[in-house]
């Protein structure tokens, strides 16, 4: 498939259809929270005009094509879906987990709302995987927002704004979980009051904003100098299926997916990241207030046996 995928003249044709009379409805939706948006809008008989989606987003691209939808796929900044909406009637646009920032002629085609669906209590945790920062930050609540899109980074006026506890254990992907069981129908709710013109919108306050940006595989390295519940929140903010949190030991790569804090006792001279105590899949390291032991471990082909306690991670 072309990075920008077009429909056929007479898809375009259908796509200005209204159903019950209901505002025409473009969806910019990527990943597994984005297909279960759609999969539960489509259900609901919402009327669906357009789909635009990132070409790795496989499950997105095959439910538009089974329900013959005009379907975008790729980059739409700098005018690269020009062609594909002019033939398109949108009275609201919605955005659920996508993968590229929305520009002004995307904006301005939605003749009503242009509404983003965000994984935090904006204005907190702008930006990138907002969810993993939360727990990274030993936050006890995050959330979900809908917010008017504008040409600024998850900064438009708030439609609609839910509470989610953080558990103490809860993984990255257990929030995601959460949120799958959540966004249909918040997603549902916001969109019938727009439709209604109900909408109440709240603007918000910068200068509580706070942004994050967007997280690598590589930026789980474990920094042993830090508390040892920073460093907890840390690998369970990276779990699996998160490529996961990391150290080093002479070169070797030793991933963890879970940690617990122990008692073991250490002497304080002894350096952060010492390892004071070997078992089977797991390690127990000195930190800058205590014990951890780093559970659920991946490596490459480091042989464990060459491991002794004495010795330190970086």
């Amino acid at each position: 498939m072309n990075e920008e995928q077009h429909s056929t003249g007479q898809k375009l044709a259908r796509a200005t259809r209204r159903v019950n009379a209901q505002h025409a409805l473009s969806l910019m939706v990527s990943g597994h929270l984005g297909h279960v948006v759609l999969k539960y809008l489509l259900e609901k008989g919402f009327p669906i005009q357009a789909v635009f989606t990132n070409k790795t987003s496989e499950a997105i691209i095959t439910l538009a094509q089974e329900k013959d939808l005009p379907l975008f796929v790729g980059n739409p900044r700098k005018g690269r879906a020009s062609n594909f909406i002019s033939s398109i009637h949108c009275d609201i646009l919605l955005s659920v987990n996508y993968l590229f920032i929305i520009e002004k002629d995307l904006i301005d085609w939605a003749k009503k709302y242009a509404i983003n669906m965000h994984g935090s209590l904006l204005p907190k945790y702008r930006g990138r995987t907002p969810h993993v920062w939360a727990i990274i930050n030993g936050e006890k609540e995050t959330g979900i927002t809908a917010h008017l899109i504008d040409e600024k980074v998850d900064n438009g006026a708030i439609v609609h704004q839910a509470t989610v506890p953080i558990l103490p254990n809860e993984t990255g992907a257990d929030l995601l979980v959460k949120y799958e069981a959540l966004y249909p129908g918040i997603a549902e709710s916001v969109l019938l009051a727009a439709q209604n013109d109900r909408l109440q919108l709240t603007p918000q306050d910068a200068n509580k904003a706070v942004y994050f940006g967007k997280r690598t595989p590589a930026d789980g390295h474990i920094r042993w100098s830090w508390s040892k519940e920073r460093i907890q929140n840390w690998i369970r903010a990276q779990a699996n299926p998160y490529p996961g949190a990391f150290t080093y030991w002479n070169g070797h790569k030793i991933i963890s997916h879970q940690s617990t804090f122990s008692d073991t006792g250490f002497n304080y001279d002894q350096p952060n990241g010492t390892i004071l105590n070997i078992e089977e899949d797991a390690l127990t390291v000195k930190t800058s207030n205590g014990a951890l032991v780093l559970q659920n471990l991946q490596t490459d082909d480091l042989n464990w046996t060459q491991l002794e306690t004495g010795m330190q991670l970086i």
